[in-house]
């Protein structure tokens, strides 16, 4: 199920991270490491970001107190705040993911968006995504 398209606002979060490129493959491979290298996802907010200018994708999970993202083969970084339109993608796994792309396209194709920020996925939980595109 597709939600609505909203605009709102969003702090910066704080990240460990694994680039990959945009196909298909490299990302499942590259989210299998990141699961594996953090341990427990319970408690875990996980992004993917993807940089339309670079073709890059970045496999993220938010840091908490402890974290050490080098001892776990992880980059740090952060994921940029602002101001972005939501659609919040329902269903179940893996269909809901089919979903995720042709959504994109659509939110990235408005005159607002702003090309300077990468547009995030956040999975609220597994049968709920936010898409977030960055807009002006």
């Amino acid at each position: 199920m597709v939600g609505d398209a909203v605009v709102v606002d969003r702090e910066d979060v704080r990240v460990m991270l694994r680039r990959t490129s945009d196909d298909q493959e490299s990302i499942t491979r590259t989210w299998a490491e990141v699961e594996t290298a953090v341990g427990s996802l319970r408690g875990r907010k996980f992004y993917g970001v993807f940089d339309p200018a670079t073709k890059e994708y970045r496999v993220c999970v938010q840091m908490q107190d402890g974290d050490e993202a080098s001892a776990l083969g992880l980059e740090e970084g952060a994921i940029a705040g602002g101001r972005y339109v939501r659609e919040r993608l329902e269903g179940q796994p893996p269909a809901v993911y089919s979903l995720i792309k042709p959504t994109m396209e659509r939110l990235a194709g408005r005159p607002d968006r702003d090309p300077s920020r990468p547009e995030i996925e956040f999975y609220r939980r597994h049968d709920v995504i936010d898409l977030l595109v960055p807009v002006l």
